[in-house]
């Protein structure tokens, strides 16, 4: 078995069918099921069931298909670190974020873009579990997003750099009755607001930081929407619905004439930041240098 027929495999896993698979390798049908047929002879094994025209992977197949992928992946990752040997730092630095975070990039990109202009940047926002997802299969190279990283499985190795704590400020609507030289507001006065959080079915660690501050000081908030964005938050204070509680940096990226920030006197709780790369695999110069600006 060699990595052409590997691919062959992964192909016909991907688009459960022959036909479909032979489209997109750019091959005739009666080649590609003779490799299939070989793969299977030589491992000894079923790698498919066939029902009709359809395939669903056996045990053995999908235990062969994650193999395949990390494998070739591998493979991939060794030729471009060959070649970037020589050809110095340029290509398609991928990196997936947060919605939170975004406002944490452009100034980096700015000043990488400065000393590597070869360097084109691909940026994708997610919440975490897609963002791992992406990771993984290594459609993306690095993750900016909110600590701790809600990863599907808590076992997964990542290196994570830390970055500078972002305080949380209160975001309220402008329309609301308040004191136009008011900059700051204590938690208790939370205790009767109409309260807006983030919150998904898959990560939760934001609201749960802001019920557990609301609750350090005595009261039980009232919250009257759960959003999975936090586009659709800010919008939602914009209009007069309610108020919510966001690490300071995320208005960077929403500065709507509409809303207004307002520090917290009496609580000093932080939003921790970090950038993360899968730890012991191949990372690109580009991603290296990139990793190195937040160092600096």
């Amino acid at each position: 078995m060699d990595l052409r027929q590997l691919k062959y495999f992964l192909a016909i896993a991907r688009e459960n069918q022959i036909t479909r698979a032979a489209r997109v390798l750019n091959m005739e049908q009666p080649p590609l099921s003779r490799q299939l047929k070989l793969m299977e002879e030589e491992l000894g094994v079923k790698l498919f069931d066939r029902f009709g025209k359809r395939l669903e992977l056996t045990h053995a197949g999908e235990l062969l298909r994650q193999k395949a992928e990390r494998l070739l992946g591998e493979f991939d990752e060794t030729i471009r670190e060959v070649k970037e040997l020589d050809a110095g730092i340029k290509g398609v630095l991928a990196i997936g974020a947060v919605v939170s975070c975004i406002s944490l990039l452009p100034r980096k990109i700015e000043l990488f873009r400065e000393k590597h202009p070869l360097v084109t940047f691909k940026i994708s926002e997610g919440d975490h579990f897609l963002l791992a997802y992406q990771l993984e299969k290594r459609s993306i190279d690095l993750i900016v997003a909110r600590l701790p990283f809600e990863a599907p499985s808590g076992t997964q190795p990542y290196s994570v750099l830390p970055l500078p704590s972002d305080p949380f400020v209160v975001i309220i609507p402008r329309k609301w009755d308040l004191n136009p030289s008011t900059e700051s507001i204590r938690m208790q006065e939370l205790a009767d607001v109409p309260l807006l959080t983030l919150k998904t079915d898959r990560t939760t660690g934001m609201h749960e930081k802001v019920m557990k501050e609301c609750r350090r000081h005595g009261f039980e908030p009232r919250v009257i929407g759960e959003c999975s964005s936090v586009a659709i938050i800010i919008s939602l204070v914009a209009a007069g619905i309610g108020a919510t509680v966001f690490p300071k940096s995320v208005m960077a990226s929403f500065p709507l004439p509409d809303i207004r920030m307002l520090t917290i006197a009496d609580a000093d709780f932080q939003s921790d930041v970090g950038l993360l790369w899968l730890k012991d695999r191949y990372l690109s110069a580009s991603a290296r240098q990139f990793i190195a600006m937040f160092q600096s």
